[in-house]
């Protein structure tokens, strides 16, 4: 027979097993839900390096030994100064004795000039008198020798003009020539200088006084500073709205609290096919060139704004159940119940919260709180008062 005692246990078993299914099953359940924002800007990050667009390794076209260095790494230098010096004592010399084969060849050409003006009046006069002498032998006051000898002195001079001019011509090629050569000196001279081909800043020193640069050889590394850019890579799955002028921030790993503005200026055309990364280049909008962004090789984080919505609901990725990429499932509070639905998502922000795009019932809010004891139906209450509008 059971005692009284035992069924007053069993009823206040019964009566807390009842309260505990009522709580957990039928009593509204505390929610928080995502709030609506405003002007949302949608991201995308990636990281990467800072660059230079334009670097170049300069050096000499010749072999030499290094008698003046100029500038150092860290310096900016104007398009055209120099940089660097060769022993040019050699070509110098060079460049003497082609400056005096040119005083030569302008000497040669003044005396071939003397002399061809001296046989162009010599034949002028000779032409003269055997024009003259020639008139005289048909009425014999001059001998028939004598008129020969004078036809043979005219074309003599004819010949003689004639060789004068070929040596001015002569005389004025070897100018021509020495010239040329002075020409060809004086630039392998200036070969003997190393000067900036840009205005930029250096990068690297390669050689110190009295080494020896072979031709090529690279003598310092300079970059152009307007050129410096963070190339980035964005994984191929979100890499969809990135487009030309969108703007960028950047964060250095030297300066993890500042964040730089850039604008995306270039997209590669071609995705690395192993990492499945899309390559884009963002440069500093207002960057003077000693800004930090020197750095080459710093490594670098990238969000780009892509979009910017007047209105968006945004949802933690852990509270998105089934997510495909495209679609998931939440939890949804519509008229104080808990409604599970599928609903389309659109960009993922960097914070690891997802757009919610289309499928949200109006005045129904998605719960971002842990609810784990949730089941179809039950009442919810919201707890931080948003309501959707």
């Amino acid at each position: 027979m059971i005692s009284w005692k035992s069924a007053s246990a069993a009823g206040v078993l019964a009566v807390a097993i009842g309260a505990f299914v009522y709580v957990q099953r039928f009593s509204p359940l505390d929610v928080q839900v995502a709030e609506v924002e405003n002007n949302v800007e949608l991201r995308v990050f990636g990281v990467g390096a800072v660059e230079a667009q334009t670097l170049s390794r300069v050096g000499f076209q010749i072999q030499g030994r290094v008698v003046e260095l100029t500038a150092d790494q860290g310096d900016l230098v104007e398009a055209g100064r120099v940089l660097a010096r060769l022993d040019d004592a050699s070509q110098a010399a060079r460049v003497r004795k082609a400056e005096v084969a040119g005083l030569q060849a302008e000497t040669l050409l003044t005396k071939s000039t003397a002399q061809k003006q001296r046989a162009d009046i010599a034949y002028a006069q000779r032409k003269s008198v055997n024009l003259r002498r020639q008139s005289l032998v048909d009425r014999g006051a001059v001998s028939k020798e004598t008129a020969e000898d004078t036809q043979a002195a005219e074309e003599i001079g004819r010949a003689d003009a004639a060789i004068a001019a070929a040596e001015v011509l002569v005389a004025r090629a070897s100018g021509e020539d020495a010239a040329a050569q002075l020409r060809l000196e004086k630039s392998q001279l200036d070969q003997h200088i190393l000067r900036s081909p840009f205005n930029a800043r250096v990068i690297a020193r390669l050689k110190e006084l009295g080494s020896i640069a072979n031709a090529g050889e690279a003598v310092f590394t300079i970059i152009d500073p307007a050129s410096i850019w963070v190339r980035a890579f964005i994984d191929e799955g979100r890499s969809g709205g990135i487009k030309l002028g969108q703007t960028a921030w950047v964060r250095l790993r030297s300066e993890p609290d500042q964040l730089v503005e850039a604008e995306v200026v270039r997209i590669d055309q071609e995705n690395d096919r192993v990492t499945e990364e899309r390559r884009i280049y963002v440069r500093c909008r207002a960057c003077r060139p000693e800004h930090q962004i020197r750095y080459l090789g710093e490594q670098a984080e990238v969000e780009v704004v892509t979009s910017v919505a007047p209105r968006a609901v945004l949802v933690p990725a852990r509270n998105v159940e089934q997510f495909d990429g495209k679609t998931g499932r939440v939890w949804t509070v519509e008229e104080g119940l808990l409604i599970k639905r599928r609903l389309e998502f659109g960009n993922r922000q960097i914070d690891g919260r997802i757009e919610i795009r289309s499928g949200l019932p109006p005045g129904a809010h998605v719960v971002v709180s842990d609810v784990r004891s949730a089941s179809d139906g039950r009442a919810a209450r919201i707890t931080n008062g948003s309501m959707r509008k």
